[in-house]
C-alpha cells in the first residue's frame, strides 16, 4: 500500500512579527503527531524557521516541541525532507545528526509513485530583484558566514538575524505577501514555464517561499503549486500515488 507524501512550508517559527508563536508551534506538531503514523514521507520545502543559525557547539534556544517530532518521524522510519530557504540557509549539521532530516540544498527532482516531481523552496527562482540577488549572495557566501559565525557573540547574531526577518516581513504592506499577481507576473510561473520546455516529464511542481496557495495546471499533464504557508493559512499538500490535493489544516475539523 502506497503510504501519503505530505509536503508543508514556511511556518517561520519563532518570528518576532509573528504574536502566536507558541500557539503556532503547538499546531505545528500535532499535524505532525496526526501524520506519523501514515506518511511514507514529509517534505518541508523551507523557511521552517524565521532565522535558523548554527554555529560548531550553538543552535538558537526554543522549537524544542518541533525539533522533537521531526526526530520522532524519522526514528520511526518517515523520511523528513528540510530544504533550506532563504531564511535557513544556514542549518549544517545538526539538523541532519540529531533529527535525522534530509537537507537539500537546490532544486530536487524525484519520481514518487510513479510521477517526476520538482520540489524548491523557490527563492532565486526567476527572480529579477536586483537587492534581493545581492542580498541573496551575501547570505550564501562562505566569508560573510565565516564572519558572522566567528565576530559576533550567538546573542548578537540572533539578535540581528530576528531584527532582520522582522523588517523583513514588515516592510510589506500590511505585513503580507502580495497576492498572486497572474501568470505573466509571477516569477515562479516563468521560471517553471521555461524549465517545463527542457524537461517535459516532470509531472508536478511543488514550491514554498510566496505565502500563497495556487495550484496552477501548466498543461494537461502538467500542474504547478505554491503552498502557502504555516502562519495564517496552515496549508498542506498530500501525494498518494493517485491524486495531488492540497488543503488547510484546522484542529479537529480536518483529517489530514
Amino acid at each position: 500500500m502506497m503510504k501519503p507524501i505530505y509536503f508543508i512550508s514556511d511556518a517561520h517559527l519563532g518570528s518576532w512579527a509573528t504574536t502566536h508563536r507558541r500557539t503556532q508551534e503547538r499546531r505545528l506538531v500535532r499535524f505532525l503527531d496526526e501524520i506519523k503514523g501514515k506518511a511514507g514521507a514529509v517534505f518541508m520545502l523551507g523557511d521552517m524557521f524565521d532565522f535558523w543559525y548554527e554555529w560548531r557547539r550553538v543552535v538558537p534556544k526554543g522549537f524544542t516541541r518541533f525539533l522533537g517530532k521531526m526526530a520522532e518521524l524519522t526514528d520511526s522510519g518517515v523520511e523528513v525532507h528540510y530544504f533550506i530557504g532563504n531564511h535557513d540557509i544556514w542549518a549544517y549539521q545538526y539538523l541532519e545528526r540529531e533529527c535525522g532530516v534530509i537537507i537539500h540544498r537546490e532544486p530536487f527532482n524525484t519520481e514518487l509513485y510513479g510521477k517526476e516531481f520538482f520540489i524548491a523552496h523557490g527563492d532565486g527562482l526567476g527572480d529579477p530583484e536586483k537587492g534581493f540577488k545581492f542580498i541573496r549572495a551575501i547570505f550564501h557566501s562562505k566569508a560573510c558566514q565565516w564572519m558572522f559565525s566567528n565576530l559576533l557573540h550567538p546573542d548578537t547574531a540572533m539578535r540581528f538575524g530576528l531584527t532582520w526577518a522582522r523588517h523583513s516581513r514588515l516592510k510589506r504592506d500590511g505585513g503580507e505577501e502580495p497576492p498572486y499577481m497572474g501568470e505573466d507576473k509571477e516569477y515562479l510561473v516563468g521560471f517553471t514555464k521555461d524549465y517545463l520546455l527542457s524537461h517535459p516529464n516532470v509531472d508536478f511542481f511543488i514550491y514554498g517561499h510566496r505565502h500563497i496557495e495556487l495550484d496552477l495546471p501548466l498543461n494537461p499533464a502538467t500542474r504547478m503549486l505554491i503552498i502557502g504557508d504555516w502562519i495564517k493559512l496552515f496549508t498542506f499538500v498530500v501525494w498518494d500515488g493517485k491524486q495531488l490535493t492540497m488543503d488547510n489544516y484546522i484542529e479537529g475539523e480536518t483529517k489530514p
